[in-house]
């Protein structure tokens, strides 16, 4: 999701790679959810989000949507995410005691919070949201240990790849400034890399990658 702001306004003025320290370890949160209710529609999901949430409770995304997940527009496409309910807006993989029933393969904006990324040249760096997490006296831990994604060399490729292509899309769109070109766009993304399911005893960034390589002719 497009933000226009300053960084200077939001982050410590640093820009971080993957193996740089940054003051983002909450201690395990102990309790607090506060990042995980009243998000509204601003934790979207990519399709390695959804591959491992459908792979682990075993379920399809169309299950899930209208429950847990729900599609909304973003920057122009529909997109999947995460569906915050009840009078707490909280995040529906919340159990009773406020812990995320989803922890071990909870979605990559979850694991990226407090930190975001910037996005310049073909590539993106993370900065750190200082006003974001409620918890105090954070302590430093290295990027790559934080977001706790496995092979992160092909998971950054995969974030970049995913980020310029729905740029791309998007630019698309606005130079058509027709709207039913635009649902043909969501529609397509929506069947071509979400629910059309991915084969779970095969490596899901080269089927990404033969998915992504078929929508160039977008």
């Amino acid at each position: 999701m497009k933000r226009e702001v300053d960084l200077k306004e939001i982050s410590d003025g640093k820009l971080y790679g993957i193996n740089d320290m940054v003051k983002a370890d909450c201690g395990d949160c102990k309790g607090c959810f506060a990042c995980c209710q009243g998000m509204g529609e601003s934790v979207v999901l990519d399709p390695l989000d959804c591959f491992r949430i459908t792979q682990n409770l075993s379920c399809t995304l169309e299950e899930l949507l209208g429950t847990e997940l729900e599609l909304n527009v973003v920057d122009g496409i529909v997109l999947p995410n995460l569906r915050m309910k009840g009078d707490g807006e909280k995040c529906g993989f919340l159990n009773q005691e406020g812990r995320c029933k989803i922890h071990s393969f909870r979605p990559g904006i979850c694991r990226l919070f407090p930190l975001g990324r910037v996005y310049e040249d073909e590539d993106f760096r993370y900065f750190l949201q200082v006003h974001e997490c409620k918890m105090e006296n954070r302590t430093k831990v290295k990027v790559r240990k934080w977001i706790d994604t496995p092979d992160t060399k092909r998971y950054e490729a995969f974030v970049r790849d995913w980020h310029f292509f729905l740029k791309g899309l998007e630019r698309k769109i606005e130079e058509k400034g027709d709207q039913a070109f635009a649902n043909q766009v969501s529609l397509y993304v929506l069947k071509q890399f979400y629910l059309t399911p991915y084969d779970g005893s095969q490596d899901f960034y080269d089927q990404f990658g033969k998915r992504l390589e078929a929508a160039s002719l977008l």
